[in-house]
Protein backbone atom coordinates (compact mmCIF):
# COMPACT_ATOMS: atom_id res chain seq x y z
CA UNK A 1 0.00 0.00 0.00
CA UNK A 2 3.04 2.03 0.74
CA UNK A 3 4.58 1.11 -1.83
CA UNK A 4 7.79 3.53 -2.97
CA UNK A 5 6.98 5.95 0.02
CA UNK A 6 10.01 7.32 1.57
CA UNK A 7 9.42 7.94 5.38
CA UNK A 8 11.83 9.90 7.94
CA UNK A 9 10.69 7.96 11.21
CA UNK A 10 12.00 10.02 14.13
CA UNK A 11 11.87 8.92 17.42
CA UNK A 12 12.51 10.69 20.43
CA UNK A 13 12.83 10.12 24.01
CA UNK A 14 9.62 8.83 25.75
CA UNK A 15 8.22 5.33 27.04
CA UNK A 16 6.54 5.41 24.26
CA UNK A 17 9.82 4.64 22.18
CA UNK A 18 8.65 0.86 22.38
CA UNK A 19 6.37 1.76 19.85
CA UNK A 20 8.33 2.96 17.23
CA UNK A 21 9.75 -1.01 16.83
CA UNK A 22 6.03 -2.20 15.45
CA UNK A 23 5.45 1.10 13.79
CA UNK A 24 9.11 0.56 11.66
CA UNK A 25 7.81 -3.05 10.66
CA UNK A 26 4.41 -1.87 9.66
CA UNK A 27 5.49 0.90 7.63
CA UNK A 28 8.16 -1.83 5.89
CA UNK A 29 5.44 -4.24 5.88
CA UNK A 30 2.98 -2.15 3.47
CA UNK A 31 5.75 -1.14 1.24
CA UNK A 32 7.55 1.81 2.34
CA UNK A 33 11.55 2.73 2.51
CA UNK A 34 11.85 3.72 5.82
CA UNK A 35 15.06 5.60 7.88
CA UNK A 36 15.26 5.82 11.24
CA UNK A 37 16.55 9.08 13.15
CA UNK A 38 16.74 8.95 16.95
CA UNK A 39 17.55 11.43 19.75
CA UNK A 40 20.28 10.05 22.38
CA UNK A 41 17.19 10.22 24.97
CA UNK A 42 14.91 8.25 22.49
CA UNK A 43 18.49 5.23 22.90
CA UNK A 44 17.58 4.92 26.50
CA UNK A 45 14.06 3.40 26.05
CA UNK A 46 14.88 1.47 22.19
CA UNK A 47 18.28 0.27 20.96
CA UNK A 48 19.17 1.25 17.82
CA UNK A 49 20.04 -2.00 16.42
CA UNK A 50 16.61 -3.06 17.17
CA UNK A 51 15.25 -0.68 14.58
CA UNK A 52 17.93 -0.84 11.86
CA UNK A 53 16.97 -4.22 11.68
CA UNK A 54 13.28 -3.53 11.60
CA UNK A 55 13.83 -0.87 9.33
CA UNK A 56 17.25 -2.58 7.05
CA UNK A 57 18.81 0.62 7.08
CA UNK A 58 21.46 2.06 9.72
CA UNK A 59 19.84 4.30 12.34
CA UNK A 60 21.03 8.06 12.45
CA UNK A 61 21.59 9.99 15.57
CA UNK A 62 25.19 11.84 15.58
CA UNK A 63 25.94 15.04 12.84
CA UNK A 64 29.10 13.21 12.08
CA UNK A 65 29.57 9.14 11.63
CA UNK A 66 33.26 9.74 11.74
CA UNK A 67 34.71 12.63 13.29
CA UNK A 68 38.31 11.54 12.82
CA UNK A 69 37.41 11.45 8.75
CA UNK A 70 35.02 14.19 8.88
CA UNK A 71 32.33 12.22 7.70
CA UNK A 72 28.80 13.88 8.29
CA UNK A 73 25.18 13.27 8.28
CA UNK A 74 23.75 15.47 5.94
CA UNK A 75 20.66 16.49 7.16
CA UNK A 76 20.22 18.26 4.10
CA UNK A 77 19.57 15.69 2.16
CA UNK A 78 17.61 13.39 4.42
CA UNK A 79 14.98 16.33 4.50
CA UNK A 80 15.12 16.21 0.90
CA UNK A 81 14.62 12.54 0.59
CA UNK A 82 11.65 11.81 2.74
CA UNK A 83 8.00 11.79 1.17
CA UNK A 84 7.01 12.15 4.93
CA UNK A 85 8.77 13.13 8.28
CA UNK A 86 6.70 11.18 11.06
CA UNK A 87 8.09 12.05 14.73
CA UNK A 88 6.61 9.03 16.88
CA UNK A 89 7.07 9.60 19.98
CA UNK A 90 6.99 12.93 20.00
CA UNK A 91 8.06 14.17 23.55
CA UNK A 92 7.59 17.40 25.13
CA UNK A 93 10.95 18.75 24.73
CA UNK A 94 11.38 17.81 21.30
CA UNK A 95 7.53 19.49 20.38
CA UNK A 96 8.44 22.60 21.95
CA UNK A 97 11.71 22.59 20.17
CA UNK A 98 10.38 22.67 17.06
CA UNK A 99 7.63 24.66 17.85
CA UNK A 100 10.84 27.65 18.75
CA UNK A 101 13.09 26.38 15.79
CA UNK A 102 15.51 25.15 18.24
CA UNK A 103 17.71 23.06 16.35
CA UNK A 104 20.69 21.14 18.69
CA UNK A 105 20.03 17.50 17.50
CA UNK A 106 20.15 15.90 13.46
CA UNK A 107 16.47 15.38 14.05
CA UNK A 108 15.78 18.95 14.63
CA UNK A 109 18.25 20.37 11.89
CA UNK A 110 16.54 17.54 9.66
CA UNK A 111 12.90 19.11 10.40
CA UNK A 112 14.07 22.68 9.33
CA UNK A 113 15.38 21.77 6.33
CA UNK A 114 12.73 19.51 5.06
CA UNK A 115 10.20 20.23 2.60
CA UNK A 116 7.63 17.19 2.64
CA UNK A 117 4.84 16.87 5.13
CA UNK A 118 5.74 16.86 8.85
CA UNK A 119 3.64 14.34 11.15
CA UNK A 120 3.70 14.33 14.45
CA UNK A 121 2.66 12.01 17.17
CA UNK A 122 2.96 13.07 21.04
CA UNK A 123 3.23 10.79 24.21
CA UNK A 124 3.85 12.19 27.62
CA UNK A 125 1.65 12.26 30.73
CA UNK A 126 -1.63 13.90 30.88
CA UNK A 127 0.01 16.90 33.31
CA UNK A 128 2.35 17.62 30.86
CA UNK A 129 0.14 16.82 27.70
CA UNK A 130 -2.40 19.35 29.56
CA UNK A 131 0.14 21.88 30.16
CA UNK A 132 -0.75 25.22 28.31
CA UNK A 133 3.11 25.39 26.77
CA UNK A 134 2.38 22.21 25.39
CA UNK A 135 -0.98 22.95 23.93
CA UNK A 136 0.47 26.10 22.99
CA UNK A 137 3.57 24.67 21.09
CA UNK A 138 1.06 22.19 19.06
CA UNK A 139 -0.84 24.85 17.80
CA UNK A 140 1.71 26.66 17.18
CA UNK A 141 3.20 23.66 15.10
CA UNK A 142 -0.24 22.97 13.42
CA UNK A 143 -0.44 26.89 12.21
CA UNK A 144 3.29 26.07 10.58
CA UNK A 145 1.33 23.01 8.51
CA UNK A 146 2.60 19.94 10.69
CA UNK A 147 0.33 17.43 11.06
CA UNK A 148 -0.62 16.23 15.01
CA UNK A 149 -1.54 12.95 15.00
CA UNK A 150 -3.10 13.77 18.64
CA UNK A 151 -2.65 11.80 21.69
CA UNK A 152 -5.48 9.27 23.28
CA UNK A 153 -6.83 8.30 27.00
CA UNK A 154 -5.56 4.96 28.50
CA UNK A 155 -2.88 4.00 31.06
CA UNK A 156 0.30 6.01 31.40
CA UNK A 157 3.12 5.12 32.34
CA UNK A 158 3.59 7.07 35.65
CA UNK A 159 0.05 5.06 36.93
CA UNK A 160 -2.21 7.44 36.32
CA UNK A 161 -5.45 7.59 33.60
CA UNK A 162 -5.87 10.50 31.18
CA UNK A 163 -4.61 11.99 27.73
CA UNK A 164 -0.92 11.11 27.13
CA UNK A 165 -0.75 7.61 25.26
CA UNK A 166 0.63 8.12 21.30
CA UNK A 167 -1.67 6.84 18.98
CA UNK A 168 -1.24 3.21 18.39
CA UNK A 169 1.35 1.60 15.14
CA UNK A 170 -1.68 0.35 13.44
CA UNK A 171 -3.91 3.46 13.32
CA UNK A 172 -1.11 5.53 12.76
CA UNK A 173 -0.18 3.84 9.33
CA UNK A 174 -3.69 3.61 8.54
CA UNK A 175 -3.85 7.36 8.64
CA UNK A 176 -0.59 7.68 6.51
CA UNK A 177 -2.21 5.43 3.82
CA UNK A 178 -5.31 6.98 3.97
CA UNK A 179 -4.04 10.39 3.28
CA UNK A 180 -1.88 9.26 0.45
CA UNK A 181 -4.98 7.12 -0.84
CA UNK A 182 -4.09 3.81 -2.09
CA UNK A 183 -6.10 3.84 -5.06
CA UNK A 184 -4.65 5.14 -8.92
CA UNK A 185 -8.52 6.49 -10.23
CA UNK A 186 -5.99 8.95 -12.16
CA UNK A 187 -4.87 5.61 -14.24
CA UNK A 188 -4.45 6.16 -17.85
CA UNK A 189 -5.62 9.82 -17.72
CA UNK A 190 -3.33 13.06 -18.74
CA UNK A 191 -3.70 15.84 -16.13
CA UNK A 192 -2.32 19.21 -17.70
CA UNK A 193 -1.07 21.63 -14.93
CA UNK A 194 0.49 25.21 -15.16
CA UNK A 195 2.84 26.09 -11.90
CA UNK A 196 4.92 29.29 -10.96
CA UNK A 197 5.39 32.90 -12.22
CA UNK A 198 5.97 33.91 -15.37
CA UNK A 199 8.69 36.67 -16.06
CA UNK A 200 7.89 39.76 -18.39
CA UNK A 201 11.09 41.04 -19.78
CA UNK A 202 11.72 44.87 -19.55
CA UNK A 203 15.09 44.54 -21.18
CA UNK A 204 17.91 42.00 -21.00
CA UNK A 205 18.23 41.58 -17.41
CA UNK A 206 15.43 42.87 -16.14
CA UNK A 207 11.77 41.79 -16.09
CA UNK A 208 8.21 42.29 -14.48
CA UNK A 209 7.28 39.26 -12.28
CA UNK A 210 5.44 38.15 -8.56
CA UNK A 211 6.64 35.98 -5.45
CA UNK A 212 5.27 32.77 -6.68
CA UNK A 213 7.40 29.75 -5.81
CA UNK A 214 5.47 26.90 -7.61
CA UNK A 215 6.02 24.81 -4.97
CA UNK A 216 1.58 24.61 -4.97
CA UNK A 217 1.86 23.50 -8.92
CA UNK A 218 4.80 20.99 -8.27
CA UNK A 219 3.17 19.44 -4.95
CA UNK A 220 -0.15 19.13 -7.39
CA UNK A 221 1.86 17.83 -10.04
CA UNK A 222 3.17 14.93 -7.47
CA UNK A 223 -0.31 14.22 -5.74
CA UNK A 224 -1.48 13.31 -9.14
CA UNK A 225 1.43 11.33 -10.40
CA UNK A 226 0.78 9.48 -7.70
CA UNK A 227 -2.18 8.21 -8.30
CA UNK A 228 -1.51 7.15 -12.03
CA UNK A 229 -1.45 10.47 -14.09
CA UNK A 230 0.53 10.90 -16.70
CA UNK A 231 1.29 14.91 -15.96
CA UNK A 232 2.40 17.60 -18.44
CA UNK A 233 4.00 20.13 -15.88
CA UNK A 234 3.81 23.95 -18.10
CA UNK A 235 6.53 25.54 -15.30
CA UNK A 236 7.38 29.06 -15.38
CA UNK A 237 11.21 30.10 -13.65
CA UNK A 238 11.15 28.34 -10.69
CA UNK A 239 13.61 26.58 -8.15
CA UNK A 240 11.43 23.59 -7.29
CA UNK A 241 12.18 20.04 -9.05
CA UNK A 242 9.59 17.39 -9.96
CA UNK A 243 10.89 13.89 -8.79
CA UNK A 244 8.05 11.79 -10.29
CA UNK A 245 8.42 9.74 -13.38
CA UNK A 246 5.54 10.26 -14.56
CA UNK A 247 5.90 13.96 -15.03
CA UNK A 248 6.89 15.87 -17.96
CA UNK A 249 8.13 19.07 -17.29
CA UNK A 250 7.80 22.14 -19.75
CA UNK A 251 10.00 24.94 -18.94
CA UNK A 252 8.54 28.67 -20.14
CA UNK A 253 9.11 32.26 -19.12
CA UNK A 254 6.77 34.23 -20.45
CA UNK A 255 3.32 34.15 -20.26
CA UNK A 256 2.57 34.04 -23.93
CA UNK A 257 4.80 31.22 -24.17
CA UNK A 258 2.83 29.54 -20.94
CA UNK A 259 -0.17 30.31 -23.27
CA UNK A 260 1.14 28.42 -26.24
CA UNK A 261 2.46 25.11 -23.70
CA UNK A 262 -1.32 24.84 -22.56
CA UNK A 263 -3.42 25.42 -25.83
CA UNK A 264 -1.48 23.53 -27.73
CA UNK A 265 -1.70 20.75 -24.95
CA UNK A 266 -5.45 20.87 -23.47
CA UNK A 267 -7.29 18.98 -26.25
CA UNK A 268 -5.53 15.84 -25.23
CA UNK A 269 -5.75 16.09 -21.69
CA UNK A 270 -8.44 15.01 -19.11
CA UNK A 271 -7.47 17.33 -16.43
CA UNK A 272 -6.21 20.74 -16.38
CA UNK A 273 -5.43 22.54 -13.25
CA UNK A 274 -3.96 26.37 -13.55
CA UNK A 275 -2.14 26.98 -10.78
CA UNK A 276 0.96 29.32 -12.37
CA UNK A 277 1.08 33.16 -10.91
CA UNK A 278 0.73 34.08 -15.04
CA UNK A 279 1.33 38.34 -15.53
CA UNK A 280 -1.66 40.43 -16.83
CA UNK A 281 0.56 42.57 -18.18
CA UNK A 282 3.76 42.48 -20.49
CA UNK A 283 5.87 45.28 -21.70
CA UNK A 284 5.17 46.68 -24.84
CA UNK A 285 8.31 47.06 -26.44
CA UNK A 286 11.09 44.91 -25.15
CA UNK A 287 15.04 46.70 -25.08
CA UNK A 288 17.76 44.93 -27.18
CA UNK A 289 20.00 46.34 -24.38
CA UNK A 290 20.04 46.93 -20.83
CA UNK A 291 18.46 50.32 -19.86
CA UNK A 292 20.54 52.59 -18.26
CA UNK A 293 20.10 55.10 -15.34
CA UNK A 294 21.31 57.87 -17.46
CA UNK A 295 18.74 57.17 -19.53
CA UNK A 296 16.36 58.57 -16.71
CA UNK A 297 13.11 56.20 -15.68
CA UNK A 298 11.68 54.41 -18.65
CA UNK A 299 8.03 54.55 -19.61
CA UNK A 300 6.92 51.32 -19.17
CA UNK A 301 3.92 50.81 -21.92
CA UNK A 302 1.96 47.93 -20.89
CA UNK A 303 -0.19 45.18 -22.67
CA UNK A 304 -2.66 43.14 -21.57
CA UNK A 305 -1.35 38.98 -22.08
CA UNK A 306 -4.18 36.03 -22.97
CA UNK A 307 -5.96 34.63 -20.38
CA UNK A 308 -5.03 31.12 -20.31
CA UNK A 309 -7.81 29.89 -17.95
CA UNK A 310 -10.86 31.65 -20.36
CA UNK A 311 -9.11 30.10 -23.70
CA UNK A 312 -9.65 26.62 -22.27
CA UNK A 313 -12.69 27.19 -20.50
CA UNK A 314 -13.84 28.35 -24.64
CA UNK A 315 -12.35 25.29 -25.51
CA UNK A 316 -13.73 22.60 -23.06
CA UNK A 317 -15.19 19.80 -23.68
CA UNK A 318 -17.63 17.97 -21.18
CA UNK A 319 -15.11 15.13 -20.96
CA UNK A 320 -12.93 17.62 -19.43
CA UNK A 321 -12.22 19.04 -16.37
CA UNK A 322 -10.87 22.46 -15.68
CA UNK A 323 -9.98 23.81 -12.32
CA UNK A 324 -8.73 27.53 -11.82
CA UNK A 325 -6.97 29.20 -8.46
CA UNK A 326 -7.86 33.10 -7.26
CA UNK A 327 -5.60 34.59 -5.18
CA UNK A 328 -7.47 37.34 -3.62
CA UNK A 329 -7.12 39.95 -1.26
CA UNK A 330 -10.47 41.77 -1.22
CA UNK A 331 -13.75 40.80 -2.15
CA UNK A 332 -12.37 37.41 -2.16
CA UNK A 333 -15.68 34.82 -2.38
CA UNK A 334 -17.35 36.86 -4.70
CA UNK A 335 -14.48 37.29 -6.79
CA UNK A 336 -13.91 33.75 -6.80
CA UNK A 337 -17.85 32.84 -7.54
CA UNK A 338 -17.40 35.35 -10.47
CA UNK A 339 -14.35 33.69 -12.39
CA UNK A 340 -15.73 30.29 -11.96
CA UNK A 341 -18.13 31.51 -14.06
CA UNK A 342 -17.02 33.05 -16.56
CA UNK A 343 -14.32 31.24 -17.26
CA UNK A 344 -16.36 28.43 -17.81
CA UNK A 345 -14.83 26.18 -14.71
CA UNK A 346 -15.57 23.01 -13.29
CA UNK A 347 -14.30 24.52 -9.54
CA UNK A 348 -12.32 27.33 -8.41
CA UNK A 349 -9.69 26.91 -5.32
CA UNK A 350 -9.75 30.38 -3.56
CA UNK A 351 -6.97 31.60 -1.02
CA UNK A 352 -6.75 35.00 0.57
CA UNK A 353 -3.43 36.76 0.75
CA UNK A 354 -5.16 37.79 4.32
CA UNK A 355 -5.07 34.43 5.50
CA UNK A 356 -1.83 34.13 7.54
CA UNK A 357 0.26 31.04 6.14
CA UNK A 358 -1.14 31.65 2.62
CA UNK A 359 -0.28 32.70 -0.35
CA UNK A 360 3.43 33.03 -1.84
CA UNK A 361 6.84 31.80 -1.15
CA UNK A 362 5.28 29.89 1.88
CA UNK A 363 5.09 26.45 1.93
CA UNK A 364 1.29 26.08 3.75
CA UNK A 365 -1.70 27.57 2.00
CA UNK A 366 -5.21 27.59 3.38
CA UNK A 367 -7.90 27.12 0.98
CA UNK A 368 -11.29 27.30 -0.24
CA UNK A 369 -12.69 25.05 -3.10
CA UNK A 370 -16.15 26.09 -4.94
CA UNK A 371 -17.34 24.07 -7.44
CA UNK A 372 -20.29 24.91 -10.44
CA UNK A 373 -23.00 22.81 -8.77
CA UNK A 374 -22.51 25.85 -6.14
CA UNK A 375 -20.93 23.80 -3.54
CA UNK A 376 -18.63 25.12 -0.88
CA UNK A 377 -15.58 23.25 0.89
CA UNK A 378 -13.02 25.37 3.25
CA UNK A 379 -10.00 23.16 4.15
CA UNK A 380 -7.79 24.18 7.40
CA UNK A 381 -3.96 25.45 7.37
CA UNK A 382 -1.74 22.94 5.68
CA UNK A 383 1.08 22.47 3.90
CA UNK A 384 0.92 22.72 0.24
CA UNK A 385 1.78 18.68 -0.38
CA UNK A 386 -1.37 18.14 2.22
CA UNK A 387 -3.13 21.28 -0.03
CA UNK A 388 -2.38 19.12 -2.90
CA UNK A 389 -3.98 16.46 -1.79
CA UNK A 390 -7.15 17.81 -0.91
CA UNK A 391 -7.75 19.32 -4.25
CA UNK A 392 -6.98 16.00 -6.21
CA UNK A 393 -9.28 14.26 -3.45
CA UNK A 394 -11.74 16.58 -4.24
CA UNK A 395 -11.32 15.90 -7.75
CA UNK A 396 -12.14 12.50 -7.03
CA UNK A 397 -15.48 13.19 -5.48
CA UNK A 398 -16.45 15.38 -7.63
CA UNK A 399 -15.92 12.60 -10.36
CA UNK A 400 -18.48 10.44 -8.54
Amino acid sequence: MLKGRKILLCVTGSIAAYKSAALTRLLVKAGAEVRVVMTHSASEFITAPTLATLSKNPVLSDFYTDKDSGTWTNHVDLGLWADLMLVAPASANTLAKMASGISDNLLLTTYLSARCPVWVCPAMDLDMYAHSSTQRNLETLRNSGVRVIDAQDGELASGLEGKGRMEEPENIVQAIVDWWGVDSFLQDKTVLITAGPTYEPIDPVRFIGNRSSGKMGYALAEAAANLGARVVLVSGPVQVKAEHPSIEVVPVETAAEMYQEAVSRFNSSDVAILAAAVADYTPEQVADQKIKKESGAPELKLTKTRDILAELGGKKTESQTLIGFALETNDEESNAWKKLKNKNLDFIVLNSLRDPGAGFSVDTNKITILDKNQNKTSFDLKSKTEVASDIINYLKSYWS
